[in-house]
Parts: C-alpha cells; sequence; structure tokens
C-alpha cells in the first residue's frame, strides 16, 4: 500500500482554518449572509427524496387489493371448504344450545352443511360444559371414541376434524390439546366468529385455538339459526357472563364478565321467532335479570336501588341505560300469543317493579326460577352469595304476594366445602318452607380457577355429598308432590310440544308453572258447520281438565283449543 504523505492529510485542516480566519475578519451581517448562501448551495446540490425511494414499474403496481399478494389474510375472502359436512354435539345448558345456534349460523355463511350422522361428518363439533365435573368427564369418554373414529376413517372420505367449544375449551386449553392429539380446534365461547378460520388452519393439519374472552362479544348481529324445524318455543340471549364471582363457579372465568345484547337486537330476533310461528321464548344469560343495556346515551340515568331488599353484591352496580324490567316490556308487547320465560335469574334483582311487570302481563310466565343454593347462613357467606336464609325466605314471601299462584323453581348445591350436617339439614328445610315446583340439585365438584379452590378445602367426602344429595331429592319430590296435586280438579292452559315419549297415542305440553302436562291425543268436536273434529298440533294452546299428578308431571283430558290472551292460566 503506498504510504499517504502527512501534507496531504492536513490540506482539508489548513482550507478549513484558512476559510474560519477570513470569515472571523470579516463583519457580523456579512458573515452572516455568506452562511446562508453556503447552506442554500450544499442543500441545492445534495440528495432529495427520490434519491432514497426505489423507483416501482407502473405495472407492478396493483390495481386493487385482491390483486397484491401481500394482502392480509383477514382482507381477502376464505375459499369454500373442500370438506363441508359438519355435526354438532351440545352438552350442558340452554345457554350451550343456544351457542350451537350462533356457531352454525356464522359456519352456515361460511359454506358448511349441517349433518345428522356424526359417522358422515367432515367436521365434528362438541358445545361443551365445565360447571361440574361429571360434565367434564362425558366430554373426555366421547373423545376417546372420536378418536377411534378418526383413526378408522377412510382415507376417500378426506380429513376428519374434531372441534372443542364453549366453556371447556376456555377451561383447559393447554391439557385438551396436549392430552387428546386428535382434537384439531379449540373454541372459546366469545371465540365462535373465528371458526372458519380455524378450520381452515386445521385443514393443513395444524392445531388452532382461540379461547381469548371478550369484554364486548354478545354476537348482536349474529342470528342464531334454529337447531330443530318443529319446535314451538326457542331460547334468545340477551346477556353474557356473570359478575357475582360467586366462590364455587367457574363462570366468571369461561364466559368472562357481564355484557348485554342491545334491545333492538333481541327485539328483532324475537319478531323474527313470532314470524315463523314460535309460541314461547326463553330469555337466556348467566345472571339474565341484571340486565343493562348501556348502548344509547338517550337511556335515563337513576341513582336508585336495583337490588331486592335484603340482597349485596362483591361489585358495583352500574347506573343508566335500560334494564330487565325495560327489556322483558318490549319482549312481552311484540306478540300477545308468545309466551315469555327467562333463566337462569339471580335472587338479588327481583325488585318490585319486576314483579309488577310480570303479575300484569298476561303472557310472561308466572314461574320464576329463585336459585337458593343453600339454606345455610354460614355457607351461604362461604359461597359468596350476598344474601341470608332470611332475606332468601322474605323475597320468596315476597313473590307469592305479588303474583298468586306462581311457580317456583331454584338450584342447590350439597357438599360444599365444610358443610356440616347441621347446614345440611337447614338446607332440607328451606326445601320444606318454600315448596319449589322444580329444582336443580347437584354434589359440589371443586373448579380449578374458583376463589373456593384457591381459599377452601374440599373436605366433605364423596360417601356424604351422595347420602346428602339422595336426601335433598327424596325431600324436594315429596315436597313437589304435594305442589302438583293441589293442581288435581284444575283447568290448565297448556302449550302442545309433540308426542308424549312413553305414548304414541298421547300428548305432551307445558302448563305456565312449566310443568309438564300429559294428555290423550284425541279429537276435539269443532264448533265450524262442516262438523269435522280437529286434533291438537304443537304450537297449539289448548285446556287440560288435571285428573292426577306425580312429583314430575301432571295428567288430565283435552277440553279444547284455546288463546293465551282470553284463557286463564289456572281455573
Amino acid at each position: 500500500m503506498e504510504p499517504v504523505k502527512l501534507s496531504r492529510l492536513l490540506r482539508p485542516a489548513r482550507l478549513w482554518l484558512s476559510s474560519r480566519s477570513l470569515c472571523c475578519s470579516l463583519p457580523h451581517a456579512q458573515r452572516a449572509a455568506s452562511r446562508k448562501e453556503e447552506l442554500s448551495s450544499r442543500l441545492a446540490t445534495g440528495p432529495n427524496l427520490k434519491d432514497f425511494v426505489n423507483p416501482v414499474p407502473a405495472s407492478s403496481v396493483p390495481t386493487s387489493i385482491e390483486e397484491d399478494d401481500d394482502a392480509p389474510h383477514y382482507i381477502t375472502e376464505s375459499p369454500s371448504p373442500a370438506y363441508n359436512k359438519v355435526y354438532f354435539e351440545t352438552y350442558g345448558c340452554q345457554m350451550n344450545v343456544n351457542d350451537t345456534e350462533i356457531a352454525w349460523s356464522i359456519l352456515q355463511k361460511g359454506g358448511y352443511v349441517r349433518i345428522d350422522s356424526a359417522t358422515e361428518a367432515d367436521v365434528i363439533l362438541l358445545v361443551t360444559c365445565s360447571i361440574r365435573e361429571k360434565a367434564e368427564q362425558t366430554i373426555w369418554n366421547r373423545l376417546k371414541q372420536l378418536g377411534n373414529m378418526k383413526r378408522k376413517r377412510c382415507k376417500s372420505q378426506g380429513p376428519l376434524r374434531i372441534g372443542i367449544l364453549g366453556c371447556m375449551a376456555e377451561r383447559l386449553k393447554e391439557e385438551i390439546l396436549q392430552r387428546e392429539k386428535m382434537v384439531d380446534i379449540l373454541a372459546g365461547p366469545d371465540a365462535y366468529r373465528d371458526l372458519p378460520r380455524l378450520l381452515s388452519v386445521a385443514e393443513t393439519g395444524q392445531q388452532a385455538a382461540n379461547v381469548l374472552l371478550s369484554l364486548d362479544e354478545t354476537y348482536a348481529d349474529v342470528m342464531p339459526v334454529q337447531t330443530s324445524s318443529n319446535s314451538v318455543s326457542s331460547f334468545v340471549s340477551i346477556m353474557r357472563g356473570c359478575n357475582n364471582m360467586c366462590t364455587y363457579c367457574i363462570v366468571p372465568f369461561t364466559r368472562g364478565r357481564e355484557r348485554s345484547r342491545p334491545v333492538h337486537s333481541i327485539l328483532e330476533e324475537v319478531k323474527m321467532l313470532s314470524s315463523q310461528g314460535i309460541k314461547e321464548v326463553t330469555l337466556l344469560g348467566q345472571n339474565v335479570n341484571s340486565y343493562l343495556d348501556t348502548s344509547s346515551l338517550q337511556f335515563p340515568t337513576t341513582n336508585a336501588s336495583h337490588l331486592s331488599r335484603g340482597f349485596s353484591t362483591i361489585y358495583k352496580p352500574r347506573e343508566g341505560g335500560l334494564r330487565f324490567v325495560d327489556l322483558l316490556d318490549q319482549v312481552s308487547s311484540v306478540d300477545p300469543e308468545m309466551r315469555i320465560r327467562f333463566t337462569s335469574p339471580h335472587p338479588k334483582d327481583f325488585p318490585d317493579e319486576v314483579l309488577h311487570l310480570i303479575r300484569e302481563r298476561h303472557n310472561i310466565c308466572k314461574q320464576i326460577h329463585i336459585p337458593a343454593q343453600s339454606g345455610s347462613d354460614r355457607v351461604l357467606e362461604a359461597m359468596r352469595r350476598g344474601y341470608t336464609r332470611g332475606a332468601y325466605l322474605d323475597l320468596v314471601q315476597n313473590i307469592r304476594e305479588h303474583i298468586p299462584g306462581v311457580s317456583l323453581s331454584s338450584d342447590f348445591i350439597t357438599g360444599f366445602c365444610q358443610e356440616t350436617e347441621e347446614d345440611h339439614q337447614q338446607t332440607l328445610s328451606l326445601l320444606r318452607d318454600v315448596s319449589y315446583n322444580a329444582a336443580f340439585l347437584f354434589a359440589y365438584s371443586m373448579r380449578k380457577k374458583t376463589r373456593a379452590f384457591h381459599r377452601l378445602k374440599d373436605d366433605v367426602p364423596p360417601e356424604v355429598k351422595k347420602r346428602r344429595l339422595e336426601e335433598l331429592i327424596a325431600v324436594f319430590r315429596e315436597e313437589a308432590e304435594k305442589v302438583n296435586q293441589r293442581d288435581v280438579g284444575s283447568t290448565q292452559l297448556v302449550l302442545v310440544e309433540g308426542v308424549s315419549k312413553r305414548s304414541s297415542l298421547e300428548l305432551c305440553g307445558r302448563n305456565d308453572g312449566n310443568t309438564k302436562v300429559i294428555f290423550p291425543d284425541v279429537p276435539i268436536a269443532s264448533n265450524s258447520s262442516l262438523g269435522d273434529d280437529i286434533r291438537a298440533r304443537p304450537g297449539d294452546y289448548v285446556l287440560v281438565k288435571i285428573t292426577s299428578s306425580s312429583s314430575q308431571s301432571l295428567r288430565g283430558r283435552l277440553l279444547d283449543l284455546a288463546k293465551l290472551q282470553s284463557s286463564p292460566a289456572i281455573s
């Protein structure tokens, strides 16, 4: 390498020094003008924006999003699925029945076809429940059967994709994917919109999951597709999630916090069901009567309490908006010949205005579900239910005073953490004191993530839980039989649902109190001039004279066809 002379390295420095010396010798105004002129000259001869941007040929610029290979996948439409036959299995509560209808509505628009046979399906989706351990064990057993079906499937049929939807997908996501390799997709209760994408990913042989909970997803714009064309009743979801955080309950962790569907969306669905001939709608929610629509600023604001007397919450109730009584008023006004029910409520959310509306509106069923869970104050406090036995009994009395002849149902959990024999006896006495028409009775099973799992010990032995549950069932049936016996001799207005399961010669339906009524399928004398006899069909209201009863149902003889508006429920 040729050596460089020191004088050449110093030359720029000498030039800079000489220029600096010259500037210093000039007046200040002249020096400023000189520097400005020098800067302008450099800017004029320097690089501009074009020198930093690569030129793009005009022919390579996309004229639309569809022509751009780099466009995001969520902008372009997904291709129709090659294997599009889907089969649903629904487990658990009525909310899961509604979730199935929502999921099917979404998949139907995505090009899928629903079938009634698992063996012919390309996609099998299990809509699951996590409330109790037994419900989850049912799913694990079913997955083993489906795994064998998947392994034996002929290659000519194409791949079989298996999906877990709902609460179990949310609660046991990692365990399901690791333990059951044949499961292809997981979708939590707030991820049904993502089902077409998840199934597309599964077609490539990968597992796909979306179990994110949402603060605002209500599927308000998704119109559920009815699962049975012969049904006379339907479920309408009005809210999702729960804020109560009861110690034993997994719902807030699998379905998230409360959010309510806008009133206008609910009314649109109820009107559609009415036009399809549906005669009974049940409004659904984990805490249905805490409904609150704040989607419009036009709703009034009030500071008045909306809780039942003697009840409290662990969260601060929200103010303003349309509440459950407002929704119930509007829904019951859609079709006077459509019965309205709701489930599942919390006892704290029964202010007097709700009871007044139920009493006054003929098509709101005089049947109320008020889950008690326990008859012991100590256990109720451990469960964080927000009320005492006394407050609960006061509510029952208030309901019966406002709504004469009301039918009551409830939920009970036996064997909760540290439940004593005395606690159990108090629950039995509550069953006797209230005398429910119907009840859902369960032995406690610990759920991960709940407060009980972290703070309490599941210390009641299984054999004790089993014995206590049997005693609860026995006392309930004894009381329910007394309640139903009181209806013998009365005339009941019954909505016909179809042929009885035990005999093709009998029809069955439900009265206003939601009790099953069975009666012979015989001709009814016609009042027309033609003189032809007519028969009751599913969807008809009929009058039935009750002749006998049991703890589960009523039996009677058919009198005549009827109208909901003009017929008394009981006479």
